[in-house]
């Protein structure tokens, strides 16, 4: 696969000579400003994950999606995207990206990198990280962080670097990468922002007493209904979750407040796959306090799609999806208010219990701020184990 810049594009070519023993060769980076970049562009990790058992190919279609105008992130941000090259064949993408929306809520001048790929070759993520870095800073930003992907709101896989467990084929909407991206994150000047966490549940029956203790520890909790999402009040739902959502993030790190049109659209992308056995609303007196989402892991259907729904991707899709076994909580949060009293670990429990019965044999939680131990001893009590780790790494941009 070959890839060449436009000649409105040549002028945006930044150039690094790298010498070896054999050779000078030079890599270019350049703006994706057509549509056979952009294809370059999307197409990119079919070469970097050849032979990688574990990698999970994303679908096309929604990855295209989030680079569009018309994509709700696009009304508070501005992306640039990037490919380095070298002797004409794509090495390398990158993705710039200022997110106003969060930057007002924290009143800082943060940019972000994300949908980072290269080949093994420090010269070619040096260029990289260097040209992102260098269209943030001329836009005032002050530091860098990522990748994300493209946000926490909007993400085709979620933030980080993985930094171990390579083995284990990613959760749905989770991060995978190669074993030398920390490496190169590192030899390019890039240091550990946050670390985030992933949990692992095996099919390990909790021992009833502890079934008892977390069910009485919520039931202190006056007025207390942990219910599950009625699907036929979609749209009265999702301004309950919304409540819910800028309410009990907003004092996490990464948080950015999700407009009204990015969360009607997440939940158009995620009904089709919604189990409403999976999706808990905790009330308190009929106010919305908490909320859990845990998603069937369509990537083991996915990764028989080779990104591809049409003509045959569907049918696959059917025809995988029936052997999912494996579940991925998405996402719980509860008001402030509501912390340590009991409603994250009985949150857990409902999805476990309601998971068994119907098949499910494991499920992962993710992602979890590693500073986040409430969460964390909640998983703890149940069995599960710290199983992966995700690296968000920081620059200073002065």
């Amino acid at each position: 696969m070959s890839w060449t810049p436009s000649p409105r594009s040549a002028a945006g070519w930044r150039s690094y000579r790298a010498v070896s023993a054999r050779a000078v060769t030079t890599v270019q980076v350049a703006p994706v400003q057509d549509r056979s970049g952009l294809d370059s562009f999307v197409r990119l990790p079919w070469r970097i994950y050849a032979g990688d058992p574990a990698w999970v190919p994303p679908l096309e279609s929604d990855f295209r999606k989030l680079l569009r105008a018309d994509h709700p992130f696009h009304q508070h941000a501005e992306v640039e995207t990037f490919l380095a090259a070298r002797d004409g064949e794509p090495v390398g993408r990158i993705a710039a990206v200022v997110n106003h929306q969060y930057n007002d809520f924290h009143e800082t001048r943060t940019g972000f990198i994300g949908l980072f790929e290269s080949v093994d070759d420090p010269e070619v993520a040096q260029a990289l990280l260097d040209t992102a870095a260098g269209w943030l800073r001329q836009r005032d930003m002050e530091r860098a962080m990522g990748p994300f992907n493209l946000s926490t709101n909007d993400e085709v896989y979620s933030p980080g670097i993985l930094l171990d467990n390579y083995a284990r084929p990613p959760s749905l909407m989770m991060a995978h990468n190669p074993p030398y991206y920390p490496r190169l994150f590192e030899e390019a000047g890039w240091e550990k922002e946050r670390d985030l966490l992933s949990y692992w549940l095996e099919d390990n029956r909790v021992p009833e007493r502890l079934v008892r203790k977390m069910e009485r520890i919520a039931s202190a909790v006056d007025g207390l209904v942990v219910r599950e999402l009625e699907m036929k009040r979609l749209g009265q739902e999702v301004e309950r979750i919304k409540e819910v959502y800028n309410s009990a993030w907003q004092r996490n790190w990464g948080f950015s407040p999700l407009t009204d049109a990015e969360i009607a659209r997440l939940a158009r992308d995620l009904k089709p796959i919604v189990d409403p056995r999976f999706a808990l609303l905790a009330e308190v007196h009929g106010e919305p306090v908490g909320f859990a989402l845990a998603l069937p892991d369509y990537n083991h259907a996915l990764r028989h799609m080779n990104g591809r729904l049409f003509p045959f991707g569907f049918l696959k899709l059917l025809w995988h999806r029936r052997r999912i076994s494996n579940l991925r909580v998405f996402t719980l949060g509860l008001k402030p208010e509501y912390l340590r009293r009991g409603i994250d670990a009985l949150f857990y429990l409902r999805i476990y219990q309601n998971g068994l019965p119907a098949g499910y044999r494991s499920a992962e939680a993710s992602w979890i701020l590693e500073e986040n131990w409430d969460m964390r001893r909640a998983l703890e009590r149940l069995g599960a184990r710290a199983d992966k780790t995700y690296r968000v790494f920081g620059k200073d941009l002065g």
